[in-house]
This record gives C-alpha cells, sequence and structure tokens, in this order.
C-alpha cells in the first residue's frame, strides 16, 4: 500500500507538470488540502478534537464540488484561512490556487479523499512529502534548492552533535526543516532512546523552534514537521515567519544545527532618483556581535553564538570564505576560538549541494563560560573534500561516504580521538591543529588542506570525464559568484 501511495502522489505531480504547475507550487497545493483532510480526520472519533474552521470550508463540503463551482470555493477558502492565527493562519497566509484546470483540481481533491491520513505511518506520510521537497529542490529553476540540505550530511551532523531528550534544538534559517525531522528520528530511535510520557510531549511541543525568512519555504517546512508529528493544529506554530539576524529574540537553546542560505552580502534593491535599480549592503547592528559586516555567514555565526546556552552546543554548514576571510572575518573566527571550544571542522566535497559552485564546510563548537584563557585548545579538520568527486546525479553523496568523519569524530567520546594523518600515513584525511598554529597563520585562517590532489599528478586514474566536466563547471560557477561579489563591490564605491 505504501510503495502504491507514493506512487500516486509522485504520478499526480507529473500529470500537472505538463500544465505548468512546478513542483513547488504542487507541494504548496498538497499542502493546503492535506491539512484540511488531516484536520477533518481528527475532528471524528476516536479524536473528536474541534478547529476553528467554519462548517461551509470543511473537507465534507469541498469534496462535494466540482467544476468551476470547486474553483471558487477553493480560492474563497483559501483567502479565509489566511486570515486565521495559529497553525491554520501560518500554513495558509497568503496562499493562492496554482491548479487553472478544474478538472485536475477535482482528481487531486478526489485521490486524497480516498485515503486516510491519520492512520498511515508518519514515515510514510513524510516519505512522501520529503521526497516531493527533494524533486523540488532538484528543479533548478525555482531555486528552491538553497533551502535544501542534502539529507545524508544533515543525518551525519545530528550523529555527531548527538541531541538528548527535554533539551531544545534550533535553526535560524530552518528551511525545509531537515535539521528538525533528523533530530526528531534520532530521538525516538528505540536504540538511542527509550522514551517516556513526558519526554514525548516535550518533544513534539516544546524541543524545535525555527526561523525561516521566505513564506512558502516556511510553510513547507511547518506541513513537513506536521507530518512527522511535531507540533499540531492547536497549539502556536514551531516556526516562525521571520528574518532570525534582525535581533537577538532573547531565547537561549541547548542545540542549533543549521545551514543559512548560500550567498555572501545581505543586501536591499531600491530605485533611485533616475528610476535605476540599486542595492546596497545591508549591515545588522547589534550589540551582541563582535563585527559589523554585511556578511551574512559570518552575521549567523556570531548569532548562533548568542542563541546558544552557556553550555550549548552548535553545527554549522558555511562557505570557504568564513574560514578565510580578512578584517571582520578575522575578528569573529578570533572570538570564536577565545570564547568556545571550536573542536571540529569538516571539509565538504563539492557536487553534494543544489545550489552549483558552492565550496562549504561544517564548524562544530561548544558554548563555554567566560574565561581569560582562550576555550579552544586544538581544532579537528576531516578533509572530505581532496580527491572526492560527487555529483548530484551519478555519485551522489549517500550517508555510508559519511560514516568514516563520524567514526573519527567520535561522539560517544569526542575528546578521545586519534589522528588518521601522520607522516607515515600523509594520506590520512583527520587531523589536528592547535590554536597556536592557527594564531601563527595569516589572518588565523581555518582554511588548511594537507592532502595533495591526485588529479594534479596522476593522469592514469582522472576520474570519469563527466565527473570531472561538473567538477570544472563547479569551479567555475564559485569563480563568478566571488567575481560578482567583486563587481557589486566595485560598482558601489564609484557611486
Amino acid at each position: 500500500m505504501t510503495e502504491a501511495l507514493v506512487s500516486k502522489v509522485w504520478s499526480f505531480c507529473n500529470v500537472l507538470k505538463d500544465d505548468g504547475v512546478s513542483y513547488g507550487d504542487y507541494l504548496e497545493q498538497l499542502t493546503y488540502l492535506l491539512f484540511l483532510k488531516m484536520a477533518d480526520e481528527y475532528s471524528r472519533p476516536p479524536h473528536n478534537r474541534k478547529f476553528d474552521i467554519p462548517q461551509k470550508y470543511r473537507w465534507n463540503n469541498l469534496v462535494t464540488k466540482r467544476g468551476a463551482e470547486l474553483e471558487a470555493h477553493y480560492i474563497t477558502l483559501l483567502q479565509e484561512f489566511s486570515q486565521k492565527s495559529g497553525m491554520l493562519g501560518k500554513i495558509f497566509l497568503k496562499s493562492q490556487n496554482k491548479i487553472s484546470d478544474p478538472a485536475k483540481l477535482y482528481r487531486l481533491v478526489q485521490m486524497i479523499d480516498r485515503e486516510s491520513w491519520v492512520k498511515i505511518g508518519t514515515d510514510v506520510k513524510g516519505e512522501i512529502y520529503e521526497g516531493l521537497l527533494e524533486k523540488n529542490a532538484e528543479d533548478t529553476k525555482s531555486g528552491a534548492g538553497q533551502y535544501f540540505t542534502p539529507r545524508p550530511l544533515i543525518k551525519a551532523i545530528v550523529e555527531c552533535i548527538k541531541p538528548e531528550p527535554e533539551k531544545s534544538i534550533a535553526d535560524p534559517a530552518c528551511g525545509t526543516g531537515g535539521f528538525f525531522l533528523a533530530a526528531y528520528d534520532c530521538l525516538t530511535n528505540k536504540n538511542n532512546y527509550q522514551l517516556n510520557k513526558g519526554q514525548l510531549e516535550f518533544l513534539k511541543y516544546r524541543t524545535f523552534k525555527g526561523w525561516e525568512i521566505v513564506q512558502n519555504t516556511a510553510r513547507l517546512c511547518l506541513m513537513n514537521l506536521f507530518l512527522h508529528n511535531i507540533g499540531d493544529l492547536d497549539n502556536l506554530p514551531p516556526v516562525e515567519r521571520a528574518d532570525s539576524l534582525i535581533a537577538d529574540s532573547g531565547l537561549r537553546f541547548d542545540y542549533v544545527m543549521t545551514n543559512p542560505p548560500f550567498g555572501k552580502k545581505s543586501s536591499m534593491t531600491f530605485t533611485n532618483e533616475e528610476g535605476e535599480e540599486e542595492s546596497e549592503d545591508l549591515i545588522y547592528e547589534r550589540q551582541d556581535f563582535w563585527a559589523t559586516t554585511s556578511n551574512k555567514q559570518l552575521n549567523f555565526v556570531q548569532h548562533i553564538h548568542t542563541m546558544l546556552k552557556i553550555d550549548g552546543k552548535a553545527a554549522v554548514v558555511v562557505p570557504d570564505n568564513v574560514l578565510f576571510e580578512g578584517g571582520a572575518g578575522e575578528t569573529v573566527r578570533k572570538k570564536l576560538l577565545e570564547t568556545t571550544e571550536l573542536h571540529t571542522i569538516l571539509r565538504l566535497p563539492t557536487g553534494v549541494f543544489y545550489k552549483p559552485g558552492v565550496k562549504a564546510n561544517v564548524i562544530f563548537f561548544d558554548n563555554r563560560p567566560a574565561s581569560k584563557n582562550p576555550q579552544t585548545k586544538e581544532v579537528w579538520f576531516y578533509d572530505f573534500r581532496t580527491n572526492k568527486h560527487f555529483t548530484l546525479k551519478k555519485n551522489t553523496l549517500k550517508f555510508e561516504d559519511m560514516k568514516e568523519f563520524i567514526a573519527c569524530y567520535n561522539p560517544a567520546n569526542r575528546h578521545n580521538r586519534k589522528e588518521t594523518w601522520s607522516d607515515n600515513n600523509p594520506e590520512g584525511r583527520w587531523r589536528k591543529f592547535t590554536y597556536q598554529d592557527i594564531l601563527t597563520r595569516d589572518k588565523t585562517s581555518l582554511d588548511i588542506f594537507w592532502l595533495k590532489d591526485k588529479s594534479l599528478t596522476d593522469f592514469e586514474n582522472l576520474p570519469e570525464p563527466d565527473l570531472l566536466a561538473e567538477e570544472i563547471i563547479e569551479n567555475i560557477q564559485s569563480s563568478l559568484e566571488s567575481f560578482k561579489s567583486i563587481i557589486s563591490k566595485l560598482n558601489q564605491y564609484r557611486q
């Protein structure tokens, strides 16, 4: 039954695609209709829950209509629900009907009506929705890939952090909720914990808190969490639609795991007196920040430090520039090394993100109480980039690929680690550098590599031509992004 249902939802997605309805549009409409159907199921025995949904807009009314009447009713319903409060209002905020053919809308309503969604296992509902989110991320024209972090990477990060029950988990740029779902799976895995009733309730209502700046992405995240049994229709939603960088919320968390959006600069576009569009760097003036900068990634690192409890732990995906940029970058790195224990850096390979040209890393740091002495004593690096070749189609990143790093990280006791690199094993990917080693580097740079790139010397064992071509494209796109940033800066100086 599970496979048949997944196949049914997928195939209808392709039917709508022929009408110009994108994966993203389909996801939205599926979100609205699934939400209504599940609210209807929860309102019946044995649940008997009451919802603030007027009788005329309930599922049993929608399902009886067809043609132009159905389309008109659906449009009115979306407008009505967008005015509501709580989870209902958040999911339907600024909602619109994107299915212009009433016959296809009717077929989608009937397909959803035939299933009892509340009875279907959380894993099945989640599998369907997560699958659609990934398909949407693959649609490069939509730009949705920047809100979707590869799930094997998220799972590996959560395995390393190993969140504990009855502790809070935040994501200031939560996208479609990948880190929350992986943490939920980790906490509900009976091999990790046997949760009691109180712990399960904490997990459902009080563990997660997210912020997402893009309305449609926040909507998809809320529905994704709801389908995975996080939060419910009656309580305040666990995700806020807001720019989390604007101010310190005052909330403090045990864990922050996040992949902030790619793109180096925060900026605003406005029209000048001549009617031409200009962009201006957006700078966040915050007392709790170590440095004032328009570099969005550096701002997120500072913001995450503020969000942590005194013993909180963080894992953050950051682009290479965070590791080597001077000025504000150097200030942030020095402060991070002094005030937190920045213990691990994972250098990620190219070809794993849906936004091309991205060279990224994961930095792991634990917050510490104020001290005269620097909190970081040594930083462990895992070079997962040199001589690794991944693509989004032929050679995708799998969780198994991350297992060596997880073993080196040693989540059970990260203070008991052993380098795989040595003079006798120069190919080892796991190596530590002391605080003093890093301080002596230009600009306190953390952009450290030691492995030789075999493609520069071993011409007989080069990757397949298509893999090489994709890597060349990635490098060119990464360079183009850097040049665009330089040109933007030069244009501002001219003005």
